[in-house]
């Protein structure tokens, strides 16, 4: 009888939940078109023509005294000028896109100048349903930047998988993995990098990308004569296929490529199922020679790829600069 009634209260309490949860979405669609529809009316009562300069030039000072003293918070000068500048940057309204976004997501995004980052950030927030924490996040961690610097070396799997994703949403160079609170430099502490992954796990998937799912850590290969532990396993359901990660605390050498080729073909002849696409590698390093990579399987492979990562959070000014090397290297090598 009392689980009966508990099971009663947890089931009207749920209900309660999710009609809240509803009622948000709902007055947030709502809230979010009628922001925009101010940005359209200030944007409109300011080019309206040479008479209405003089109004227009302290026409948001004026609205934000007007609307607080009517409405109460929310409608700052900074807020109002988001506002206009929401309708510049969208002039059209994509209801099924914008109205699943917070104001606050949105506000942050339009502050982003460059027209194709800002409508990455704003399709990713809102297909993922990114927190603003973690849209902040990403975008001073440069993600989008990470993702375009990797396509001149990852156009083989383009042509491998181009019926299934794009490949600038599954590999970045380089990973940025400052939420371990791990130290610069840990040469030689593999199994604390691993361990720190492990204990963050949720933010390293939400680094990793779309379609990610843990498997398992040190996940065992036997042969009939040997065993061999991968460092960490994932499956990607939009890839449909299992990812292999080796993680390295040094700089990429030959035998790291050599040892994660061979953990690709084992996996791919134990353990990938008759429906799977091939495994795919990707070894973690803190740097890597581009003569290498050009030299080694690497450059042809379809399965295995090389990236860096770092355990502290770049600068916008450092992270420019590392992309900016990066795509000359690729340049210089492609020449």
């Amino acid at each position: 009888m009392v689980n009966e009634i508990s099971k009663i209260y947890s089931d009207i309490a749920e209900l309660v939940n999710l009609a809240r949860i509803k009622a948000y979405r709902t007055i947030n669609s709502i809230m979010v078109e009628t922001y925009w529809k101010i940005g359209q009316r200030i944007v409109e009562e300011e080019q309206g023509g040479a008479f209405r300069a003089e109004y227009g030039s302290k026409l948001i000072e004026n609205l934000s005294r007007y609307l607080t003293d009517t409405f109460g918070k929310g409608f700052s000068e900074a807020n109002l000028k988001s506002m206009r500048s929401f309708y510049i940057a969208y002039p059209e309204f994509d209801r099924q896109c914008l109205a699943n976004l917070s104001w606050s997501n949105i506000a942050r995004i339009i502050r982003i100048d460059n027209p194709e980052e800002r409508n990455y950030y704003l399709k990713e927030a809102a297909s993922q349903n990114w927190s603003y924490r973690q849209l902040e996040r990403n975008i001073k961690s440069g993600y989008y930047h990470r993702l375009l610097s990797t396509q001149a070396g990852v156009n083989n799997l383009d042509k491998y998988l181009p019926a299934v994703i794009d490949s600038k949403d599954f590999i970045k160079d380089p990973y940025i993995l400052e939420f371990l609170d791990l130290p610069e430099n840990i040469e030689g502490k593999e199994s604390a990098l691993e361990s720190a992954l492990i204990n963050n796990l949720q933010k390293f998937l939400l680094e990793l990308g779309k379609g990610f799912s843990f498997v398992a850590r040190q996940f065992r290969i036997s042969t009939e004569t040997d065993h061999f532990y991968a460092d960490l396993v994932f499956y990607n359901y939009l890839l449909k296929c299992f990812v292999i990660i080796d993680l390295k605390t040094t700089k990429l050498s030959h035998a790291d490529i050599g040892q994660m080729d061979m953990y690709v073909r084992m996996f791919d002849k134990l353990k990938r199922g008759a429906d799977d696409n091939p495994t795919i590698g990707i070894i973690f390093c803190t740097d890597k020679s581009e003569t290498m990579v050009k030299y080694s399987v690497l450059q042809e492979s379809r399965q295995i790829f090389a990236s860096k990562y770092k355990t502290i959070l770049p600068t916008e000014e450092e992270l420019a600069n590392m992309l900016q090397k990066e795509n000359i290297k690729l340049l210089t090598e492609q020449e």
